[in-house]
């Protein structure tokens, strides 16, 4: 058993003893302290939120374009109808 073994029973140990004592004292228990290790997304949560990066504009098609592209989807798809009844024959 490595030092690190005895010091981490040890602490066991006293969390134990000190949640017993707030039993009998008949006070609410103190919450277990946090495993030892890197803590997972804190990080994140404790950012700025000046960090975060700012949100592109939203783009916008103008009638016209939006106008143009359903005129060429059309024309796609009658291409594609087109080649597929000449494939049918």
């Amino acid at each position: 058993m490595g030092i690190s073994d005895i010091l981490a029973s040890i602490d066991h140990d006293i969390a134990q003893l000190q949640q017993a004592r707030a039993v009998l004292a008949g006070v609410q228990a103190p919450a277990p302290k946090k495993k030892p290790g890197r803590p997972r997304k804190v990080a994140a949560a404790i950012a700025p939120v000046a960090a975060k990066p700012a949100k592109k504009k939203k783009r916008n098609i103008s009638a016209e374009g939006r106008k143009r592209i359903v005129e060429a989807v059309k024309r796609r798809w009658a291409a594609q109808k087109k080649a597929a009844s000449a494939a049918e024959k």
